[in-house]
């Protein structure tokens, strides 16, 4: 248990010499209270130039977790312990959009012939079934323009969607209906040029999409068609200067407003904490008891006698007061922690904030972490 200090004052510090980072940090280290800050925010391009990452992001969450907590270090040089810094970054995340294409239709037998028990598709895993079956060992890249029969809510209708072969998985594209073309203004189901399908692809997705509740940040390819020279072949007439119907994918990210043009790169979100030593990744979460509920529900709980003359203080006042032993109080938090996340996974941190009345009111902190099932103090 460790009194918060109330910081009133903004330090200047003048360097008459140069003194070695690793130096000021064994200093913070050894204060007895060391100061605690919390911060949130998101990555600057200086930020990843800090970090010699020179495409402003960084290659995995894992290269994230390693490179983060440096930059921790320089821009909070004199934060110690319970410490928190909650960073929103990027990560390279390449979408890789058609490299051939394959239009086809499904035939009844195609289900049957997959292992399914029924001539419609359901669900992911379905799909999957039906195309490894169909294409065993496909071309990385490869799109499948695919017509089938989508059974949904007691109702089985045709649909057709793309799915492009990526790092060894299928990965599904939204297919336009020839009704949603029309409602787009094209007499056919096809877009006339890529200008045209990249200008009304982010409208189309965000009326198709508007009552979905997307969040920002999520993904979407949409598969759309357009008239062009069949250099692949792809209707099977044995000519490749005709034109034929073909199939492309792009992909778009929702901004919270709109849908744009994705750039290959997902934002992420993890929170560091410090252990004292350094900047880790940590799930801690900080939490001040309310006034005067909060204490009202752990004198509400605590019924045994050891806890009679104590509750009524608790409950009244808001607070902890002299009378309480440390391993009291921690007995009651741990009451509470289960009362306000009863559904904490194992390992869960948490830093509460209580009020002690010991000459006076004062801030006081504990931090606890879920062990075997139970709240265990993790000071």
């Amino acid at each position: 248990m460790k009194k918060i200090l109330l910081l009133l004052t903004i330090l200047s510090v003048v360097f008459t010499s140069c003194e070695p980072l690793e130096d000021i940090n064994a200093e913070i280290d050894a204060m007895s209270s060391p100061i605690v800050g919390d911060v949130i925010f998101t990555m600057s391009d200086d930020d990843y130039d800090e970090l010699n990452k020179s495409f402003g992001n960084f290659d995995s969450e894992e290269e994230a977790k390693t490179l983060i907590p440096n930059l921790l270090e320089i821009k909070y040089p004199v934060w110690g312990n319970k410490s928190s810094a909650t960073v929103s970054f990027k990560i390279y995340s390449k979408k890789n959009d058609e490299k051939s294409l394959i239009v086809y239709k499904t035939e009844s037998t195609d289900y049957s012939a997959a292992g399914l028990s029924y001539s419609s598709i359901s669900s992911d895993s379905q799909m999957n079934q039906l195309l490894d079956h169909l294409y065993p060992s496909p071309e990385n890249r490869v799109l499948v323009s695919l017509t089938y029969d989508q059974y949904d809510s007691g109702i089985t209708t045709e649909v057709t969607n793309g799915f492009i072969y990526s790092n060894g998985g299928w990965e599904k594209s939204m297919g336009i209906t020839e009704a949603e073309y029309i409602a787009m203004g094209e007499s056919r189901a096809q877009f006339s040029n890529h200008e045209e399908a990249e200008q009304k692809i982010p409208v189309y997705l965000k009326n198709k999409m508007q009552y979905s509740a997307p969040s920002a940040g999520d993904i979407q390819s949409v598969m759309y068609n357009l008239y062009v020279t069949d250099t692949q072949d792809v209707d099977n007439d044995g000519k490749t200067t005709d034109k034929t119907v073909y199939s492309y994918v792009v992909f778009y990210t929702y901004d919270g407003l709109d849908w744009t043009p994705y750039k290959n790169t997902i934002v992420e979100t993890i929170q560091f904490g410090h252990d004292g030593s350094k900047w880790v990744p940590d799930n801690t979460i900080k939490y001040t008891l309310v006034r005067n509920s909060d204490y009202e529900y752990m004198a509400s709980q605590l019924t045994s006698a050891e806890y009679s003359d104590l509750i009524g203080n608790l409950a009244k006042y808001g607070d902890f007061d002299y009378n309480w032993t440390d391993a009291q109080i921690n007995y009651a938090l741990a009451i509470f922690l289960d009362y306000l996340n009863p559904d904490a996974a194992e390992g869960q941190k948490y830093i509460l904030t209580y009020v002690i009345y010991d000459n006076g009111e004062n801030d006081y902190t504990t931090g606890f972490i879920k062990t075997n099932g139970a709240w265990v103090v993790n000071d």
